[in-house]
């Protein structure tokens, strides 16, 4: 098994409790991700995450196949960080830390992603390279939209 690693970090011009309430409400999460994965929150919407809330949704990350993904939010600290966790989902693996730092004019937000993609050591073969150059996209697709909504001049 091999566990991936992505680490992403990006300054935003607010304030702590304006990024927090962004990230903190589930219902964002279709605005950060890509159109094309056709996300949708199927969980009744809530305003804010907390500890042990799960979050259904279904999306089409690769081929256009139809996948449903459950997360798990199991530790949140507020205005610091907060984790989500596959329960069900595509990975074997999907491990999310969210890290809010408060700095001068702004928060400094960390992504940490961990995550194992299934089929062992034939999924690492064929689909590692393909998978982590997906997760790269997304997370670069969130960059730009973060950065439109925090950080426009």
């Amino acid at each position: 098994m091999r566990v991936h690693r992505i680490q992403r970090t990006q300054f935003l011009h607010s304030s702590i409790e304006n990024v927090w309430d962004y990230f903190g409400s589930p219902k964002n999460l279709q605005e950060i991700t890509p159109k094309h994965m056709n996300f949708v929150i199927q969980s009744p919407e809530v305003d804010s995450m907390y500890q042990g809330q799960i979050i259904h949704y279904t999306l089409t990350p690769l081929f256009g196949i139809r996948m449903e993904w459950l997360t798990e939010i199991t530790h949140v600290e507020k205005h610091k960080f907060f984790v989500d966790t596959q329960v069900i989902g595509p990975y074997s693996l999907w491990h999310h830390q969210h890290i809010f730092q408060p700095k001068e004019n702004g928060v400094e937000m960390t992504d940490i992603v961990h995550y194992v993609v299934p089929l062992g050591i034939v999924g690492n073969a064929i689909a590692a390279h393909m998978v982590r150059k997906k997760v790269n996209t997304i997370f670069d697709y969130r960059h730009h939209i973060i950065e439109k909504k925090f950080n426009a001049t």
